[in-house]
C-alpha cells in the first residue's frame, strides 16, 4: 500500500507577475484533461515555480525531464527547497565514463564496454524507485537516461523483504534472503548494498540511503529494528517494521535464469545457421565462441560481463517489446494510462534529444549483430523509441523560452509567462548592416563603438560569431584596438570556461566574443550590449530561436539592448524580433500599470565559480585553518562531524558542498595518518 500524501510547497514568495494567471491556466488544463500544454516563460520569469505550484495544487507523483545532468541537478535542488516535506529524487544516468562496445567495420577495430558507476548517483537512482513504490507524493528530476532499460518493477517489488517486529526468522534463512536480493555480506565498515553479522544482530544498509538497519534476533524472533547514523553510531528511531528493497534494479528468480539460458541458446542456434547460409564464418565463430562463454557464466554464476545484452531474455518479452524504464514505475491507472504528471524542462532541447536516442543506439548495435558481436536480442536492450516514450508519459507541460514546432502543435493550450517578477523588460533590439557605407563603418566598428559606451558605464559587452575562428580573431583584433576582450567556444576546457566568465563578470576584461555556447544556461547581469554579426546568415545558429536565446541574455540588465547585423531582413530575424517587441510592450504596459521601476538583477559572482577547483580548493584550505584547535584536541571526532555533514549535504543534493567536505575529510585523515607514523 503506497502512502498518500500531498505536496506542501515552502516559499518565502508569492507567485508574482504572470505566475498566478499561469498557475491558475495550467492547473484548470490538467483538471481539464488536457493531455499535452506549453508554459512559454521568458527568460527569468521563474518557470520552476510556476511548476511547483502547479504540482502543489495538482498533488500527482511528477516526472522532470531535464536535457542534462548539471540541469537536472539544480532543478532537484530548486524542488527540494519548494517541498522539503515530500520526496524529491535525482535520476540520472550512473556513470561518470561511459564507453559503450562498438565495432568500426572500416578499420576492423573492435571497441570494448568501458564504465565508472558512481556509486552515489546508483543510491540515489534507487531512492526514487523505492519512492515511487511506496508513496505518492514524489518528484523525480530526471535527465533522458529515465528512457533507457531499468529492469522490471513488479520483479523488483515483489522481492522487497518486510521485516516486522515478533516476525518468526532463522539467522541462516535471512542471510539466505539477503544475499538473494544481492546484497553482500561483509565484515569492515559497511556500504550501501551491504550487511553484517554480530552474532544474532544483523546490521544492514540499504542501497537507497546511508543509513543503517539494526534487528536483533533472540531465539526464533526479530526483537528489536533499530534506525542508526553510519557515522555517529546515534539511534535514530525504534521502528516496528522496515521494508528492504533489492540491492539491483535487475531482479530475475533463479527459476528464471534457467529458462533465460535455453532461450539465449536456442536463438544462438538460430543465428549460427543464418549466419551459416550467408557464408560469414569468421562471424559465426566469433557469435559462438563469445555467447557460450555466456552462458557458461550465467549458469554457473548467474551473471556475465555485458549480461544486458540478453536482458529481453531475463525479463520474458518478445522480440521489439519495449523495456522497462523509469516511466514503468510511476503509478498507472487500471487501464494502464498513466496517473502522473510530467514536465519536459527547455523542451526546445529536451525534446529533440530523446527523440534521438533509439536511433543512435540502434545504429551500433546492428554494426555489432552483423558482425557476430551480439546476438540480435541485444537491439532490445535500448531507449524508448519516442513513440513509445509519447505513449507512456502522463499529462505533459513543455517549459520553454522558445517552444519548437513539437510543442506548439501538441498542446492544447499555451499559457504566456512574459511579465517578471522583478519588473525586467526584454532589452531594445536594433538592426544595422554589416558592409561599411558612407559613415557607416560596417558591424565590427560599429560594434566597437557600442562596446566602448557601455564599458565607460561600468557594463559589459558579448560579440556572437557563426565561427570558432572568427570568434578567436575578433578577440585578437579587438585587443588591438585596446579593448580587453577574451574569446570563448566549445574547444575550451570546462573548467577554463569558467574561469573566462567568472574574470569576465568581475571585470578583468570586457568585452566576450563566442559562437553558439553563449545561447543559454549563462546568467550575467553585467551584460548590457550584444551584438549579433551575421544575423541574416539563415541556419541553426541563426533561427528564431537561437535568436531570442541570445538576445534574452540581455534582459537581466535595466540597460540591456541587442544590434542585430545584417543586409537583409530573414524570416527568422522578422520573428525573433517581433516576438521580443510584443513581449517588450506587455512588460512596459504592466509596469507602467502597476508602478513598477525595474532593477538590475544583483548577483554574486561566486555562484559561476562554484565549481573551480582553484577556488575550490582555497575553500577546503581555510575551513581547515580555522578548525585546527578543534583537529589538535580531537581529530577523530573531528573527522566523524564532516562525515555526518557531508552525508546531509549529499541527501539534499548540495553536491558543492559535499565535494568540499569529502577532501577536508581527506586531508584530515593524511594528517592523522603522518602524526600517528611520527
Amino acid at each position: 500500500m503506497k502512502k498518500e500524501g500531498k505536496f506542501k510547497i515552502k516559499s518565502e514568495f508569492e507567485p508574482a507577475g504572470d505566475q498566478p494567471k499561469a498557475i491558475s491556466e495550467l492547473v484548470d488544463g490538467v483538471k481539464a484533461g488536457l493531455s499535452h500544454q506549453t508554459l512559454l516563460g521568458v527568460t527569468g520569469s521563474g518557470k520552476t515555480f510556476t511548476a511547483a505550484n502547479v504540482i502543489a495544487a495538482i498533488s500527482k507523483p511528477t516526472l522532470v525531464i531535464a536535457h542534462n545532468k548539471t540541469l537536472a541537478a539544480q532543478l532537484a535542488q530548486e524542488y527540494k527547497e519548494f517541498f522539503p516535506e515530500n520526496a524529491v529524487h535525482y535520476f540520472v544516468s550512473y556513470y561518470d565514463y561511459y564507453q559503450p562496445e562498438a565495432y568500426m567495420p572500416v578499420t576492423d577495430t573492435y571497441i570494448e564496454k568501458e564504465a565508472q558507476i558512481n556509486e552515489e548517483i546508483e543510491r540515489l537512482r534507487h531512492a526514487s524507485t523505492q519512492a515511487l513504490l511506496t508513496r505518492r507524493d514524489v518528484i523525480v528530476v530526471a535527465s533522458v537516461s529515465c528512457i533507457y532499460g531499468l529492469g522490471s518493477p513488479l520483479e523488483y517489488e515483489k522481492v522487497n523483504m518486510k521485516i516486522s517486529a515478533g516476525d518468526t526468522v532463522s539467522r541462516a534463512e535471512f542471510i539466505r534472503k539477503l544475499v538473494n536480493i544481492h546484497f553482500e555480506r561483509t565484515n569492515a565498515d559497511l556500504t550501501p548494498g551491504q550487511f553484517r553479522v554480530i552474532g544474532n544482530v544483523f546490521e544492514i544498509m540499504p542501497v537507497s540511503e546511508k543509513v543503517i538497519y539494526r534487528i536483533a534476533i533472540t531465539g526464533s524472533k526479530v526483537d528489536a529494528i533499530q534506525r542508526i547514523d553510519s557515522v555517529s553510531r546515534v539511534v535514530l528511531e525504534d521502528i516496528s517494521v522496515f521494508y528492504l528493497f533489492p540491492a539491483k534494479h535487475f531482479i530475475t528468480a533463479p527459476s528464471e535464469i534457467e529458462r533465460a539460458a535455453k532461450d539465449i541458446k536456442k536463438e544462438l542456434d538460430e543465428q549460427l545457421e543464418l549466419l551459416d547460409k550467408e557464408g560469414k564464418i569468421l562471424e559465426r565463430e566469433r557469435l559462438k565462441r563469445r555467447t557460450t562463454y555466456d552462458l557458461a557464466m550465467i549458469r554457473e554464476v548467474g551473471y556475465c560481463n555485458g549480461i544486458e545484452n540478453y536482458s529481453r531474455h531475463f525479463a520474458g518479452k518478445l522480440p521489439g517489446e519495449p523495456p522497462d524504464t523509469l516511466l514503468s514505475y510511476f503509478p498507472h491507472h487500471a487501464d494502464g494510462s498513466a496517473d502522473f504528471l510530467t514536465i519536459i524542462d527547455e523542451s526546445h532541447v529536451t525534446v529533440p534529444q530523446v527523440r534521438g536516442m533509439y536511433a543512435g543506439d540502434q545504429s551500433r548495435k546492428n554494426t555489432l549483430v552483423e558482425h557476430g558481436f551480439r546476438l540480435p536480442s541485444a537491439k532490445d536492450n535500448r531507449p524508448l523509441k519516442f513513440t513509445e516514450f509519447e505513449s507512456r508519459i502522463g499529462q505533459v507541460i513543455f517549459t520553454s523560452a522558445t517552444p519548437s514546432v513539437y510543442e506548439k502543435e501538441k498542446s492544447s493550450r499555451v499559457v504566456e509567462q512574459v511579465i517578471r517578477p522583478t519588473g525586467l523588460v526584454d532589452p531594445e533590439i536594433k538592426v544595422s548592416p554589416i558592409i561599411s557605407r558612407g559613415s557607416y563603418p560596417g558591424q565590427i566598428y560599429d560594434f566597437i563603438e557600442n562596446a566602448e559606451a557601455v564599458v565607460k558605464k561600468g557594463g559589459r559587452a558579448i560579440a556572437t560569431t557563426l565561427t570558432k575562428k572568427m570568434a578567436e580573431d575578433l578577440a585578437e583584433f579587438l585587443k588591438e584596438k585596446n579593448i580587453k576582450s577574451q574569446y570563448l567556444h566549445s574547444e575550451i576546457k570546462t573548467m577554463e570556461r569558467i574561469e573566462i566568465l567568472t574574470a569576465f563578470r568581475k571585470g578583468d576584461f570586457d568585452v566576450l566574443v563566442g559562437v553558439n555556447l553563449l545561447r543559454e544556461g549563462l546568467d550575467l547581469p553585467e551584460v548590457t550590449f550584444i551584438g549579433i554579426l551575421d544575423a541574416d546568415k539563415e541556419g541553426f545558429l541563426r533561427s528564431d530561436t537561437s535568436l531570442i536565446q541570445i538576445i534574452g541574455r540581455a534582459a537581466r540588465n535595466v540597460d540591456g539592448h541587442v544590434t542585430l547585423y545584417a543586409e537583409r531582413m530573414t524570416g527568422s530575424m522578422e520573428r525573433a524580433i517581433g516576438e521580443t517587441n510584443r513581449r517588450r510592450t506587455l512588460q512596459l504596459e504592466y509596469n507602467k500599470l502597476h508602478g513598477i521601476t525595474p532593477k538590475t538583477i544583483i548577483k554574486s559572482i561566486r555562484d559561476i565559480t562554484e565549481g573551480l577547483s582553484r577556488e575550490h580548493k582555497k575553500v577546503v584550505d581555510s575551513q581547515l585553518a580555522l578548525e585546527e584547535e578543534k583537529f589538535k584536541k580531537n581529530p577523530r571526532k573531528l573527522i566523524r562531524q564532516k562525515e555526518i555533514q557531508m552525508n546531509a549535504a549529499v541527501k539534499i543534493l548540495d553536491f558543492e558542498t559535499a565535494a568540499i567536505l569529502r577532501d577536508e575529510i581527506v586531508e584530515l585523515n593524511k594528517r592523522l595518518t603522518k602524526e600517528l607514523e611520527v
